[in-house]
């Protein structure tokens, strides 16, 4: 039995030293690797790309008005809710007009009455002028006799102080006349702005666009100048974008600058600086600019959006953004050695620009990459290249 055992562990020990005498080279395995045919494959390569800064902003409509009342009355009827399109001249809010109709009527009688004082004062500046007239014709036919002394002196004084009396009366009468002129005018101005009021208790949408904001329903008190609604347009909005004072001198009015608005999934939009305030928030030390935005029906007010403003070149290794693999949180990409051995290699990335991102390490110039990923792609196959 023991002459048994040391045969089978001489046998074993044999096998185990046949076994260690095969040398294996590093790297390599006795199986071949397998092969991807047609894979497309790139070089890194450091080029000179622009630099930004991502300024934080607002979508504001391009027209935002707060429709407010001119009157102080109770709200009759709110026609909109919050959402409602409307069009240019649209009835928005009818307020009680009961109050606005008085003041017409009240203004109606005061014309009416201004102007019957007018026209008695107007017959009795007529009656001044005869008397005037009169007066003065006998004050012309006294003065050749009073030359020829063929009336007494009384006599002309008389007629002289009557004429210089009527003269005066006509001059009040005149000036009456011109007092009950202006009262007149001033009935006429209230009646016609009794009539604006009229209009002001029927609120009309002044633009086209879309209801944001309700603040008032029906039987509320309107007050003079408290918004009652805010109307938006639905076209033509910007952002207003904060900027710290470092990197103000990094914009100008009519630049491009490229906005990307996390909600609408979308690629960045191409905008237009418009307005630079010229004045900073003393706490904040930033300014405030504003970027008109191109026509896009998906964009909304109050929405989050980011601006990317250039501040000069710096050199940065580029890819393309098919080349990088996600896998969780870790983020690499797939190198080929001098043998076309696909090896994954973790990265780490920068800013994506559209279809590029920035490699900030993992990844020097002039290593080899696999520019599209083929689905059967692994670690360790040998690339057949494109």
């Amino acid at each position: 039995m023991k002459q048994f055992l040391n045969c089978i562990l001489f046998a074993l020990l044999s096998v185990f030293l046949l076994s260690c005498s095969e040398k294996i080279e590093p790297g390599t395995t006795g199986e071949p690797h397998p092969v991807v045919k047609n894979v497309p494959v790139a070089t890194a390569h450091v080029t000179n790309q622009p630099r930004y800064y991502d300024a934080v902003g607002t979508v504001r409509a391009g027209i935002s008005s707060n429709l407010a009342s001119k009157l102080l009355g109770a709200i009759e009827a709110v026609k909109v809710r919050e959402g409602d399109p409307v069009k240019k001249g649209d009835v928005l809010i009818i307020i009680d007009p009961r109050q606005v109709k008085a003041n017409v009527r009240k203004a109606e009688a005061g014309l009416a009455a201004a102007k019957k004082t007018l026209e008695s004062i107007v017959s009795g500046r007529d009656a001044a002028e005869a008397e005037e007239k009169l007066a003065f014709d006998t004050y012309k036919r006294y003065l050749p006799l009073k030359e020829k002394n063929m009336v007494s002196l009384q006599a002309f004084e008389e007629v002289k102080t009557r004429h210089s009396k009527a003269k005066a009366g006509l001059a009040r009468a005149k000036a009456v006349m011109d007092a009950a002129k202006a009262r007149v005018r001033q009935a006429e101005a209230n009646l016609a702005a009794a009539g604006i009021a009229r209009k002001d208790a029927v609120i009309t949408a002044p633009h086209d666009g879309v209801i944001t904001g309700k603040f008032v329903d029906k039987g509320d008190l309107a007050l003079p100048g408290t918004a009652l609604l805010t109307l938006e347009t639905t076209h033509g909005f910007c952002v207003d974008m904060i900027l710290p004072e470092t990197y103000i001198n990094y914009v100008r009015p009519r630049q491009n600058v490229f906005i990307s608005v996390p909600a609408l999934k979308t690629g960045p939009l191409k905008g237009t600086v418009c307005t630079i305030v010229p004045s900073s928030d003393p706490k904040s030390r930033s300014f405030i600019v504003k970027i008109n935005l191109p026509i896009d029906q998906s964009v909304r007010s109050g929405m989050f959006a980011r601006v990317q403003i250039p501040t000069g070149h710096r050199k940065k290794l580029i890819i393309n953004r098919e080349s990088v693999v996600f896998r969780g949180q870790l983020t690499g990409i797939y190198l080929l050695d001098s043998n076309n051995i696909a090896r994954f290699r973790l990265i780490r990335i920068g800013r994506v620009v559209g279809d590029d991102v920035e490699v900030l390490s993992g990844l020097k110039e002039g290593d080899r990459y696999i520019k599209e990923l083929p689905p059967d792609i692994t670690d360790g196959v040998r690339v057949d290249r494109k």
